[in-house]
């Protein structure tokens, strides 16, 4: 599975206007919803923010996966959003944010979902990519700088 077989440019915000989790999180999904990607926004709002009150998706090295399976989306969506300073997001290392990953999926598709989320994982384990991206001052930039990753 390709990332960009997931994500569209349409859908990455470089930079974030949020400064705080919750704001960054509605904001990603705002931008799924703009581009008619969600059938319920509200249900994936409240699906990704009760995932991370069970426990915070800031994996370390400055990323977070906010993520959610719901009814408010008929198919695997993502978006990324790259913020312009740090966001407290209660990462693992007890450091802030700048990448973000949002995944949202039906709740039938779990294979898919965790695949993704095991992809985003792998990919960003590559210090060069998530310097790159922390760079990256459009959507088309980061669409690019992943587009290239996957291709190595």
């Amino acid at each position: 599975m390709l990332l960009t077989q997931i994500l569209k440019p349409s859908c990455i915000k470089a930079p974030l206007a949020g400064t705080d989790k919750e704001s960054v999180i509605e904001e990603l999904i705002n931008l799924l919803h703009e581009h008619k990607m969600l059938t319920d926004k509200a249900d994936v709002i409240d699906a990704v923010l009760a995932r991370e009150m069970t426990r915070s998706t800031g994996i370390g090295s400055g990323i977070a996966i906010p993520h959610g399976k719901c009814k408010g989306v008929s198919d695997l969506v993502m978006a990324v959003g790259i913020a312009p300073k740090e966001i407290e997001f209660d990462s693992i290392d007890g450091k802030g944010v700048k990448i973000i990953v949002l995944l949202v999926s039906p709740l039938g598709k779990t294979g898919p979902h965790i695949q993704a989320l095991a992809r985003i994982s792998r990919l960003m384990l590559d210090e060069e990519l998530r310097e790159g991206l922390t760079k990256c001052k459009s959507a088309a930039e980061v669409y690019h700088l992943i587009k290239e990753k996957e291709r190595e």
